[in-house]
């Protein structure tokens, strides 16, 4: 079944794949039978989904989580349920592509006003003057 991340994108099967792994913690002799655990990885950088910008974007907000081949590797083992914690990764994957899909705002560059300069430069002529008058007396 794709993952919808929005109405443009969406992501194919062939790009996730779905690892179960035992999951640490709670869970008594469960813990010891069943992996519930899950490690969900998307092919990012062979994706036709996405365009090379949102690409970029995602492989500086995912981290560690992006691996040298390219892909997103999501884990998740906080409930006791597959089902729910295959729900959570890719949840927590489509929040991380539309993340990556926002634009960043460009910084533009700004310059102090003379008065505020200004001001500053007087600020600490004046605190000098203070240290100056610390001075031995003579």
């Amino acid at each position: 079944m794709p993952l919808t991340v929005t109405d443009q994108i969406t992501i194919a099967d062939w790009e996730l794949t779905e690892q179960f792994i035992r999951s640490s913690g709670p869970g008594g002799q469960n813990v010891n039978k069943v992996s519930t655990a899950v490690e969900l990885r998307f092919e990012a950088a062979r994706s036709p989904n996405l365009p090379e910008p949102v690409k970029n974007r995602l492989r500086r907000l995912a981290g560690r989580r992006w691996t040298k081949e390219g892909a997103v590797v999501i884990q998740v083992e906080e409930t006791r349920s597959q089902a729910r914690n295959r729900e959570i990764a890719r949840e927590r994957l489509a929040e991380l592509v539309q993340k990556a899909l926002v634009v960043p705002k460009r910084r533009v560059k700004t310059k102090p006003t003379k008065g505020s300069v200004e001001r500053r430069i007087k600020a600490k002529k004046e605190r000098g003057e203070v240290k100056k008058l610390r001075g031995k007396v003579g």
